[in-house]
């Protein structure tokens, strides 16, 4: 497992300032937004570099409308996953993460021939069918996050978001990435146990969505699973907050030292 950490919990006002923070942490990449990335592509490439660094991911953030009824709000959404994707190359990041909708449904109560969320799920169907030539092409991974119920109503657990997998032949350029407060929120420990060989992407933090500080009880089970599971991927670092500079630094410090005994 390699430890990486969001962008925005680094420490610094440019950067190179940020980069150092990770550098000096001992992490091994840095996670971006989609957000705006493109004109940022040269200088984060050029960075990345100079300290000798790799992007771990991109992700999505709060972009939505994926599976939308509204065609117009698909097509933005998936031009900005296109785009995402070539700016993920462009920095030398594997991975494209995105949550596939926030919030209540949108699709219409069409039952008895289909109710809402069954129609929400076809459309999901159609999305990985489309996106996964998208990666394909480019050679990246684009990897699902499933968030509790207080986020969104669709795609909360790791059953579900393996089902969808199922449904597109589990194809090898799309995975699942549990992050571990929505993991701890749906009770769904068993599931990442049960799915672990689907994860392609991992957030860690503690069970209150804090940056994970301590080692606690549920953050070792989380890294037990993964490393029974031969998981080799990147474990992101998150949280409501950054921590400071020390903080992290201790905090990389004893999360490689559990990793790798």
């Amino acid at each position: 497992m390699k430890l990486a950490i969001q962008e925005s919990l680094l420490g610094g006002n440019t950067l190179s300032e940020r980069l150092t923070t990770a550098k000096e942490a001992g992490l091994a990449g840095v996670e971006f937004t989609a957000q705006g990335l493109s004109a940022r592509v040269p200088e984060i490439a050029q960075a990345l570099y100079q300290q000798g660094l790799q992007a771990a991911g991109v992700h999505m953030g709060r972009i939505d409308g994926y599976i939308s009824p509204e065609l117009d709000e698909r097509e933005a959404a998936i031009g900005a996953l296109r785009e995402a994707l070539a700016d993920a190359s462009d920095i030398g990041a594997a991975h494209v993460i995105f949550v596939p909708h926030y919030g209540a449904l949108k699709m219409p109560n069409l039952q008895p021939y289909r109710s809402p969320i069954e129609l929400t799920g076809e459309m999901m169907i159609w999305l990985l069918r489309t996106v996964s030539d998208l990666a394909y092409a480019i050679g990246l991974e684009l990897d699902m996050q499933p968030l509790c119920q207080e986020e969104t109503a669709f795609l909360n657990t790791l059953e579900q978001a393996a089902f969808f997998r199922k449904r597109i032949k589990g194809h090898p350029h799309v995975k699942i990435a549990p992050h571990l407060y929505h993991v701890l929120k749906e009770g769904d420990i068993t599931g990442l146990r049960q799915h672990s060989a689907e994860v392609g992407y991992v957030h860690l933090c503690g069970a209150d969505g804090q940056f994970p500080l301590a080692l606690t009880a549920e953050v070792k089970e989380a890294l037990d699973i993964l490393r029974e599971a031969h998981y080799a991927g990147w474990v992101t670092l998150t949280g409501k907050k950054a921590p400071t500079a020390a903080d992290l630094q201790r905090s990389v410090q004893v999360l490689y030292t559990y990793i790798q005994a």
